[in-house]
């Protein structure tokens, strides 16, 4: 039986080698090589030259930028969702999306199964796996790097020399990465050392390093309504001319590099080095007009709701009931955050420069050394013997046990 296959194609190493091994090894394969736009930066005309080149019967390009953006992005940050207190999930966020338009292309072009290049022992083959799930739930799954013969970066390109097709990538730079308009992530080569530290002049392809960024600083005014940006120094602009925008002024100053072990789905820890200038600042932001809008009580409970979140996210599981309720409890908290947040940047560093909101709940006459009708000095005594009632009661049990 022939098969109908739309494979997750990028245009890098891994995916152009998947083509001819999906002609070798599925009789009379039909290959449909779909890439989603999530903001790579890529030549498209080039890229599905090259899927034609290299054996696809029918190239799919889907701009999913401001999707992406509005639909992901957004929300992540409105909910503070950040990975073991590190990573932005850059690539965890896109990976959804991605596989949501291919089991879309699937169903319209009456697919018999979907492919994608994510290796065996990777996250992304369970982001992209649980969205087909969601969406796809009788197609068949492709996974290559869990069934063919390929070990190595190294392998693939000797694959494609053996049968005279052009690498995408050189030996001394192949790097496993993952660009979109929110990050680039680098793995492999040296990286795979904890011990050895990453040559940034080398690697970057976002942000100058720290000590490279200019001598003065740059100021800039955000402005978020109920949690969303809005404008960007009293600028109104589109979703994804805001990210761009954010992107070049994070990157020249040396803001958003993480260098990061992290704890993968599967188990093992892997360690990356992920540039995130432009989202970097936004979440900071972000955070910085919550501290300002929001109450303590709602404040607390939302790092709870933020972390379990990012595990969700990480895991791929974005698609699911759980995900769905509490994206639905951080847009409820959003209601009030709006304002405007002003920043220094200044060599890899985000320092705040002052906030402002109509909804602020800082109140200067309470929060003022000086005494004021808003608040009793003589209330603080009472509060604080309930509050230490426990530690009070505690204390006297000890010590009449001790006694005896």
């Amino acid at each position: 039986m022939s098969e109908r296959i739309v494979l997750a194609y990028s245009g890098g190493l891994d995916t152009t080698v998947i083509i001819p091994w999906l002609k070798e090894n599925y009789e009379k394969a039909e290959v449909i090589a779909c890439c989603v736009d999530v903001g790579q930066c890529e030549n498209y005309g080039e890229i599905e030259e090259k899927a034609y080149k290299t054996g696809a019967d029918k190239v799919v390009i889907i701009n999913a930028r401001e999707e992406f953006i509005t639909g992901y992005i957004f929300p992540m940050v409105k909910a503070n969702v950040i990975y073991e207190d590190k990573y932005l999930l850059g690539t965890a966020a896109a990976r959804p999306l991605i596989a949501k338009k291919l089991a879309d292309v699937a169903l319209l072009e009456n697919a018999t199964a979907i492919c994608h290049g994510a290796t065996g022992k990777g996250n992304d083959q369970i982001r992209f796996e649980l969205t087909f799930k969601a969406f796809a739930p009788n197609l068949k799954i492709i996974a290559p790097w869990r069934i063919w013969d390929i070990t190595s970066r190294e392998d693939c390109m000797e694959y494609l020399e053996k049968r005279g097709i052009e690498a995408p990538a050189k030996k001394e730079q192949s790097y496993s990465r993952d660009q979109n308009i929110l990050h680039i992530s680098h793995e492999g080569l040296e990286l795979e050392d904890p011990a050895a530290q990453p040559n940034y002049r080398h690697l970057l392809q976002l942000s100058v390093s720290p000590e490279d960024a200019p001598d003065k600083p740059e100021y800039l005014e955000l402005e978020f309504d109920k949690g969303i940006l809005i404008k960007l120094n009293g600028k109104a602009l589109p979703p994804v001319t805001l990210m761009e925008v954010l992107n070049e002024i994070g990157g020249r100053n040396g803001i958003g590099i993480a260098d990061m072990v992290e704890n993968r789905v599967v188990g093992m820890k892997s360690r990356g080095v992920y540039e995130t200038p432009g989202g970097t600042i936004l979440y900071y932001a972000h955070r910085e007009l919550e501290r300002l809008c929001l109450d303590s009580k709602t404040t607390g409970f939302r790092w709870i709701v933020s972390q379990k979140l990012s595990e969700l996210i990480y895991a791929g599981e974005w698609f699911t009931p759980l995900c769905e309720a509490l994206f639905t409890f951080a847009d409820k908290t959003q209601e009030c955050v709006s304002g405007t947040v002003k920043l220094k940047l200044y060599k890899g560093n985000i320092i705040p420069a002052g906030l402002s909101s109509p909804y602020s709940l800082y109140d200067e006459n309470l929060a003022s050394f000086t005494t004021g009708g808003l608040y009793n000095h003589k209330d603080a005594e009472g509060f604080i013997n309930l509050l230490g009632l426990p530690i009070a009661v505690r204390a006297r049990v000890m010590n009449e046990l001790n006694e005896k």
